[in-house]
């Protein structure tokens, strides 16, 4: 499949591969004001950037307790003087016409806070993953987001990445056959000794939180069912470092269908990969499998070939998109709700050192 991007979102728009979540261009509509709360690596790197790309939203408010990185994002993205706020004031925020949504770019242990915030200011809210520590503030988080009658997304920006697209539509069709195994990783080797996720009230549990979350998700978006019991270990060859969370968590869920889903998340190892194993044959990623880009996989001998997208860019898109149509899209806080389970019942099993049996999670796989 060699072709332009202007080709494959043309394909993709008129469903050609067989998908009803295109993630191509979304169709015109309102244009939303989007502030971001928290101005660090992930804000500046790609959220920002992806914001010029946007053709449903701009950046019209930031919120930062850093002083000093107000001038450069002021002169970059034209943010009005009275659309900058601090984590003091961030609640008069809600007088503020011109910012519609408000995106949660903190570490974990935050999320639950500054989001019912955002919804009782009246807005729209995106959260980073994980959606919040623990379920029981990702409940309230759905509550406040009902009660004030407004959206609220989860950040999962590979469900409009074309690779995932494609194995998610492999998957459903059953193309290659039933599944019979999966795998996926993402682990890198990480020595920054002021990193937010070594921080327990911060970064909930560590590389679990914080690199996790995408293989949990991308197993059951492949398996196409919950899990009903995880196995988990816990390991940790740097105590001087990780001194509140362990360096890296491995499961193994097991699914109704009698499929067995193995995966990691660590700083002590290496891993971006997803491997699905079926009758007819194997297809997965194995290139930068959760990365912003440089994916490579393959179903069956043919290997993949999409033209490189911005994920966040046809993210936003697509959740200003169900804004507009007043739906919960691709990715909702109950999806996000689902997923905090699972990593409390990994966490929980490591801790125990026994499987933990898991109930209904509230919303489906896919």
């Amino acid at each position: 499949m060699n072709i332009s991007r202007r080709e494959l979102i043309a394909l993709l728009g008129a469903g050609a591969l067989g998908s009803s979540r295109s993630w191509a261009a979304q169709p015109e509509g309102k244009t939303y004001g989007v502030a971001l709360v928290g101005l660090g690596s992930y804000a500046t790197g790609q959220l920002g950037p992806a914001l010029l790309e946007t053709k449903r939203a701009r950046l019209t408010g930031i919120v930062t307790g850093s002083p000093e990185k107000i001038p450069s994002w002021r002169e970059k993205y034209g943010v009005a003087e009275g659309n900058v706020y601090s984590y003091e004031n961030f609640d008069e925020i809600a007088d503020n016409k011109d910012i519609d949504v408000i995106y949660i770019v903190l570490p974990p242990g935050m999320h639950a806070e500054y989001s019912i915030r955002a919804a009782e200011a009246g807005k729209h809210v995106i959260c980073e993953k994980p959606m919040a520590a623990t379920v029981e503030e990702c409940d309230a988080m759905i509550a406040a987001a009902k009660k004030n009658k407004v959206g609220l997304h989860i950040g999962y920006r590979l469900h409009w990445d074309p690779y995932h697209q494609r194995l998610m539509e492999v998957a459903r069709t059953e193309e290659m056959g039933k599944l019979k195994d999966f795998s996926a990783a993402l682990a890198y080797q990480d020595r920054n000794p002021k990193a937010w996720k070594l921080s327990k009230k911060l970064g909930v549990a560590g590389e679990l939180y914080n690199l996790g979350t995408y293989p949990v998700q991308a197993a059951l978006y492949t398996v196409r069912e919950n899990p009903i019991r995880v196995t988990a270990t816990s390991h940790n060859a740097r105590p001087e470092l990780f001194t509140e969370t362990p360096e890296g968590y491995d499961w193994v869920f097991e699914f109704p269908g009698g499929v067995k889903a193995s995966g990691f998340a660590s700083s002590a190892k290496s891993g971006n990969f997803l491997k699905a194993d079926a009758e007819k044959g194997g297809f997965g990623l194995d290139q930068q499998a959760f990365a912003y880009g440089g994916i490579g996989g393959y179903v069956g001998e043919k290997r993949m070939n999409f033209p490189e997208v911005n994920q966040q860019a046809l993210q936003i898109d697509g959740m200003c998109a169900s804004l507009d149509k007043g739906e919960k899209g691709l990715a909702p806080g109950e999806m996000g709700r689902r997923d905090v389970a699972l990593l409390q019942a990994i966490m929980k099993s490591a801790e125990t050192g026994k499987p933990v049996e898991i109930g209904d999670l509230g919303y489906p796989a896919v």
